[in-house]
């Protein structure tokens, strides 16, 4: 129900999101009663619909988001000074089966194909990527030497970051000018370099990671660290890999090794292996680095883009800096994707489980297999025991910036999160790492840290990944296309240089979920057939953090 520039979003519930800014005295109509607002409402919050006592119950989108903590009265504002996190329990024993849905509309897009690279086990790339990776920090340095000197050679140097005059702060300081002066002075440079033709035009980009891990820490973290980068090399967006190694460290080339032919055993694509400590000298090192990339890039390069059904994309479904409005626009509308893409044959990934929280039994629910359910409701139960041991738990998911644009519980910030998934049934669910081998949604573990999840995302298989915002972030993966969606107009107009589509005109009225949906997945196949570049590629936001399952949420 949507009006007087409110909405409720679903018939059980009792708060009410306020679309706009509203005063303390407003008459609102909720449920065809009008009662007047207590507080001041600011646009993104809640208000209560009903009055509550201590311990009532507080629901949105149909489920327990909190509950009141003291006497709450009709039309008050929603805070965390009279909420507390609540949700309800879940458990296998009450799972009733949900796996039957209807599809949406899939005339639009039956027959629409994309231009992506077949790989020899039949995956479909939206991108043709090298990629340089580090087996230990140890290696971060000349991953960065490599970068330096390959990128603009090749013609791949897609932005320059001399976008500012500092000969001009110079200048004027010298000129004895005052503080305030060089506080005014306009720095920008608007004429920003383009990029130049590359030398292999069927490799889109060599992209170079960098990390913290491989030595110092846990064998386990190792391995998992080992599992990732085989999981990079096997993302059908990679055509081939540079891999550095000092030698001594933790994660050593034979378990990457191993690694790789666990998860893709028939894999014949280039990967070199390279180990310092076997080098003449670092610049010896360096050189050989740089003749054997080149040299894969020449086979990287003969394979071309060829028409692919929409069946072969893998869609990863993420959210970051995230605001009241992102459960309501941005992530119903990736909802709606994914449904298409399932739809068409497709696979969609839901990651991020603390933002999970309070619809594990929805999810469970729609499994379409009870081990998939149990493997689930175990996966969620391990994280929040091991988070609540360490001090915090998934109650404590709602950062600084999601409390003040609405998102008062992890439960409320979860619910709508959920969303993004929208309504098919669930046909795996993935342990960290683990490879995508069923078409459908996907549930797949990862922290709620935004580069976290999208490094577990792109690692797991996912060759575009679907990231909404209500705030604004500036995150890209190295090896996939991140397609940022808004919640809201405003921060879209603001923030036109980061972010690629706008789900904000749901708020405004001048497009439903379906409508936005539609246009977004047209858009979605511009990206995947190489003939629109996301703004995280034209900044080179080459975001990698493996998860090292401790406390991180």
């Amino acid at each position: 129900m949507k009006t007087n520039k409110i909405l409720k979003i679903n018939p059980k519930d009792n708060i009410v999101v306020a679309l706009v800014n509203h005063k303390r005295g407003t008459y609102v109509t909720v449920d065809k009663q009008s009662f007047k607002l207590v507080s001041d409402v600011k646009e993104k919050h809640k208000f209560s619909s009903q009055d509550f006592t201590i311990g009532d119950k507080i629901y949105m989108y149909g489920v327990v988001v909190g509950k009141a903590k003291k006497i709450i009265k009709q039309g008050e504002i929603i805070n965390t000074q009279n909420i507390i996190h609540e949700t309800q329990d879940y458990s296998i024993s009450t799972r009733s089966d949900r796996t039957h849905w209807v599809t949406p509309d899939l005339d639009s897009f039956s027959n629409q194909a994309f231009l992506g690279y077949k790989r020899k086990d039949e995956q479909y790339g939206t991108e043709n990527n090298w990629l340089v990776i580090p087996l230990v920090f140890c290696q971060n340095r000349n991953v960065e030497v490599i970068k330096e000197n390959l990128l603009k050679g090749l013609g791949y140097e897609s932005n320059d970051n001399n976008l500012f005059n500092i000969d001009k702060l110079i200048s004027k300081f010298k000129s004895g000018v005052s503080d305030k002066k060089l506080l005014e002075t306009d720095l920008i440079i608007n004429n920003k370099k383009k990029k130049s033709n590359p030398l292999f035009p069927n490799v889109d980009g060599i992209h170079f990671l960098t990390h913290e891990g491989g030595c110092g820490g846990s064998t386990s973290d190792s391995i998992t660290l080992c599992n990732l980068i085989a999981g990079y090399i096997n993302n059908p967006n990679v055509g081939g890999a540079t891999i550095l190694s000092l030698g001594c460290q933790h994660a050593q080339i034979s378990m990457l090794k191993h690694s790789i032919k666990k998860i893709a055993p028939k894999s014949d694509k280039p990967v070199f292996f390279l180990e310092q400590q076997q080098s003449d000298s670092e610049p010896e090192f360096i050189s050989e680095a740089i003749k054997r990339t080149f040299v894969g890039l020449i086979e990287a390069n003969c394979t071309p883009r060829t028409p692919a059904p929409l069946s072969k994309l893998r869609i990863g479904l993420e959210c970051g800096g995230s605001d009241g409005f992102s459960g309501i626009s941005a992530n119903p509308t990736l909802g709606y994707v994914s449904d298409v893409i399932v739809g068409l044959g497709g696979s969609a990934i839901l990651s991020e489980f603390p933002e999970l929280n309070g619809v594990e039994q929805e999810l469970i629910n729609r499994c379409k297999k009870v081990e998939h359910a149990k493997k689930f409701s175990q996966l969620m139960t391990d994280y929040n025991t091991k988070a609540t041991a360490l001090g915090s738990g998934f109650y404590a998911n709602p950062s600084p910036g999601n409390i003040k644009d609405g998102l008062i519980t992890d439960a409320i910030k979860s619910a709508g999160a959920a969303k993004k998934g929208g309504s098919s049934p669930i046909v795996d669910v993935l342990d960290y790492t683990e490879q995508i081998s069923n078409t459908g949604l996907n549930l797949l573990c990862t922290p709620g840290n935004d580069v976290e999840s999208t490094t577990g995302l792109a690692g797991s298989g996912a060759n575009i990944i679907l990231f909404t915002t209500g705030l604004g972030t500036p995150t890209g993966n190295p090896a996939v296309p991140v397609v940022k969606v808004s919640s809201n107009t405003r921060v879209f107009q603001k923030m036109r240089d980061i972010i690629d589509f706008n789900a904000g005109e749901i708020i405004d009225g001048s497009e439903t979920i379906e409508s936005c949906g539609k246009k977004l997945l047209s858009y979605i196949v511009e990206v995947a057939s190489g003939k629109v570049e996301v703004n995280a590629r034209r900044l080179g936001q080459d975001d990698f953090i493996p998860w090292k399952r401790g406390l991180s949420l």
